[in-house]
């Protein structure tokens, strides 16, 4: 059976587009006009990735992205017309797993599903053995993380980075094999997507972020997980 998708849109016209462009790349479609009623199919229905507007009435997307995030490791796509890339920044940093600025190309839409979907599938069927760096642990059957014995919450996409830079912990992973790694070959990311999320790994993570001592940027090369 095709995946499930969610569309949380309260512009009829284009969540007519949308429904029309996920069913013709052989997804099911259900929606949701505003914030309350996108919970409450999302509780309902258990779809597979939740694609979300972030201008809704009643809950504005933003929170509807976080309230998902608190119960669910569902994955997001945030929709917005918003160019501004601190909009972009603040649905990443909530937990969406990828965006889309309309107006967007029927194409792009399913072919970003689709990557999103994949690497959730991935990262489900990964070994899950406790990894330990320093005083950082992670235990990837529970998706937790603690420092110093202290719980730490990530978001998903938080999670499967540092989960991944765990794996390597020690060496220098390159850029590029991080973005393949973690967000999969998806033509559509950008890149800037890995330095948001190294940013706020730090914000967790590190006792000063500005001068991080375990979460390294190798200048020119990529990142590097060690001890600290």
């Amino acid at each position: 059976m095709s995946e499930l998708i969610l569309v949380v849109e309260d512009e009829e016209p284009v969540q007519e587009a949308i429904v029309a462009a996920l069913e013709a790349s052989g997804f099911r479609v259900m929606t949701a006009d505003d914030g309350e009623e996108a919970l409450e199919r999302l509780h309902a229905e258990r779809p597979d990735l939740v694609m979300l507007d972030l201008m809704l009435p009643k809950i504005g997307g933003m929170d509807v992205c976080t309230l998902i995030r608190e119960q669910s490791e569902v994955p997001i796509v945030m929709l917005t017309g918003l160019a501004a890339e601190d909009d972009r920044v603040e649905g990443l940093t909530r937990g969406a797993d990828d965006y889309i600025t309309k107006p967007f190309r029927a194409r792009e839409l399913g072919a970003r599903v689709r990557a999103v979907l994949r690497r959730s599938a991935h990262w489900s069927s990964d070994d899950r053995k406790l990894i330990e760096v320093g005083d950082i642990e992670i235990r990837p059957a529970a998706r937790e993380v603690r420092l110093r014995g202290e719980e730490v919450r990530l978001t998903p996409k938080e999670f499967d980075l540092l989960e991944y830079l765990a794996r390597n912990a020690g060496n220098v992973v390159p850029r590029e094999r991080i973005l393949d790694r973690v967000w999969g070959e998806d033509e559509y990311i950008d890149p800037r997507t890995l330095d948001v999320h190294i940013r706020w790994l730090r914000e967790k993570l590190e006792e000063d972020p500005s001068n991080p001592q375990r979460l390294l940027t190798v200048r020119g090369e990529g990142y590097r997980l060690v001890e600290g």
